[in-house]
């Protein structure tokens, strides 16, 4: 299984779209085997999402998101965590043990970073 994690540093972003790279975990009976860090390739609508699944990620993980790349995950069969906050390895564990659930952080003006409120 692959998770990938919208990242600032080694910290799960505010905002999936703003972040600065995406953190990649290459997961095999519940652990981490490998981890490889993508820089975002650039926030442009319908992009990320497509990019994050044609990279093979199975699960994205990110503080909040838009709507618009929640459904294209949707319909790409990428299952969305959203509400995430710290320490993205920590994060992947948590999911990995089925301890981290998603609270639905979808963001209605993702183009406006200051009306959010989650956004780093």
């Amino acid at each position: 299984m692959k998770i990938s994690v919208a990242a600032m540093g080694n910290t799960v972003a505010g905002h999936f779209g703003h972040c600065e790279s995406f953190i990649f975990f290459d997961c095999e009976s519940g652990k981490v085997t490998a981890e490889n860090t993508v820089p975002n390739p650039g926030h442009r609508p319908g992009f990320l999402p497509n990019f994050l699944a044609d990279q093979g990620a199975q699960v994205i993980i990110a503080g909040s998101m838009g709507g618009s790349a929640a459904d294209i995950f949707n319909e790409r069969g990428v299952e969305v965590i959203l509400g995430v906050q710290g320490d993205a390895r920590t994060a992947v564990e948590a999911y990995l043990r089925g301890e981290l659930k998603s609270t639905g952080s979808i963001c209605s003006h993702h183009e406006h970073a200051d009306e959010c409120g989650q956004h780093n």
